[in-house]
């Protein structure tokens, strides 16, 4: 009989905590979990899925835009924010009633509050004292605000899902995903904006040319983007607009501006001194390969560790740490090969080595690239490009890398990722019969190297 009130205790209700705590849960183990906000983290509730929403909102805007090259004529259109924002928040309120019954139906013992460690086995829950044989850290990650005179007028992604009113000038200042994603969306809802990144290219990590691609049709599109621009200075107008001083000497006015410079680890006060644990600079937790602490019995997932701070990259880390505690099968997370995408205007996405990446580590690269007008926006009249690369080590003919801008791309890439995660060669790309007429057929069909 165990000595501890429970098997594994973890801290924080997001996608990877309540991923772990169900499926250990499931081998028979005593399971709690503790969460002192919402449950479903971040993604559920200030990240993945209302940004979604609001990117399918910020959609119809082109639809409309494309309607009269299909033949339709739509007189009146008219986007409602306080609308959008409660049914918004209906749908965030349903998933966070799935989470917590799937806890529950799991036989998961759910706390609400703040949990601190006290010990290495020991922690409290408000004025409860637990104690646990293992414990997960599961916390996650929040925006990093700017240390700048008038900062503290700016908002985050956090307070974007709930703002009043939609604003009519913007300015974002981040070249991340998490910027590109809210210029898209407020330019696509009707906001004036401008987006800014202190770099000579945003979204650093991403293939060079599809980003660059990017920000060619965003600003055809109409974003005011500037790169090598920062933010000095932000003061309150008599009017009640916000005036922004930048590095350039200029100034803007706008409405909003918006600040997507990163995030930290959600790691304070949480006890983490006293029960040994140790921590990275920016407040990270430190772990090995299987996702355990310095402390023998206590582990770290998601964002808090800083890692690959994706979703779906929490919730594997989840399912390995279970077998590795709970199966007796020490299982660590493969950060290879995952494919990733931005909800971008339009949308990107890739899987594997960048180009510069394949050139760097690969004795010899072919690259092939496809960049077409969809059979879609040749009949609307939107002149976009569509861009497709794959990445090929010319040694072995493996398809090392793939990379998309356009339409959908985020749902094509994800059955790329499968072959590019298998090792498939080009050759078997090439084997493979194209579903015609779609944009995805040309992975298939792709003959032009560049």
């Amino acid at each position: 009989m165990t000595q501890f009130d429970y098997d594994l205790f973890v801290i924080g209700a997001g996608s990877g905590g309540v991923r772990a705590a169900r499926l250990a849960a499931a081998t028979g183990a005593k399971v709690a979990i503790a969460e002192s906000q919402h449950f479903g983290g971040t993604c559920v509730n200030i990240g993945c899925v209302p940004k979604k929403l609001m990117v399918y909102a910020a959609h119809v805007r082109e639809e409309i835009d494309d309607a009269a090259g299909l033949g339709w004529s739509i007189d009146k259109s008219i986007f409602d924010w306080p609308t959008f924002i409660a049914r918004k928040n209906k749908q965030i309120q349903r998933l966070n009633e799935i989470y917590t019954n799937l806890l529950e139906n799991s036989g998961v013992t759910i706390l609400i509050g703040h949990a601190t460690l006290r010990d290495a086995h020991t922690l409290t829950v408000g004025e409860k004292t637990i104690t646990a044989q293992n414990i997960l850290i599961a916390t996650g990650s929040r925006p990093r605000l700017p240390e700048i005179s008038g900062g503290e007028l700016a908002i985050t992604s956090d307070q974007a899902f709930f703002l009043d009113e939609l604003p009519r000038r913007v300015l974002i200042v981040g070249g991340g995903y998490i910027g590109v994603e809210f210029a898209g969306i407020f330019h696509g809802l009707g906001s004036r904006v401008t987006q800014l990144y202190y770099g000579p290219m945003f979204l650093r990590g991403f293939d060079y040319e599809v980003r660059s691609l990017l920000a060619e049709q965003m600003r055809a599109r109409g974003i005011d983007l500037r790169f090598e621009r920062d933010v000095v200075h932000i003061a309150r107008t008599i009017e009640g607009a916000l005036r922004v001083e930048l590095n350039d000497e200029s100034h803007l006015e706008v409405d909003q501006v918006l600040y997507a410079i990163g995030r930290v680890p959600n790691t304070q006060e949480l006890g983490l001194e006293a029960s040994g644990v140790d921590t990275a600079q920016n407040g990270a937790v430190m772990v090995d390969r299987y996702s355990r602490t310095c402390v023998e019995n206590i582990y770290a997932i998601g964002d808090c560790t800083d890692r690959m701070n994706l979703t779906p990259v929490a919730i594997a880390e989840a399912h390995a740490l279970v077998k590795t505690i709970f199966d007796n099968t020490p299982t660590a997370m493969d950060y290879h090969n995952i494919a990733t995408a931005v909800f971008s205007s339009p949308p990107m996405a890739s899987v594997g080595l960048t180009e510069s990446e394949a050139r760097d580590d690969l004795e010899a690269v072919d690259v092939y690239h496809s960049r077409f007008s969809p059979l879609k926006n040749a009949m609307s009249g939107r002149d976009e490009k569509t861009l497709m690369k794959l990445i090929v080590d010319a040694t072995t003919d493996r398809v090392v890398g793939a990379h998309m801008l356009g339409p959908d791309s985020a749902e094509i890439m994800q059955g790329v990722a499968i072959a590019v995660r298998a090792g498939l060669t080009k050759k078997d790309f090439d084997a493979t019969v194209a579903i015609h007429p779609t944009a995805a057929e040309e992975f298939v069909t792709m003959r032009n190297k560049g």
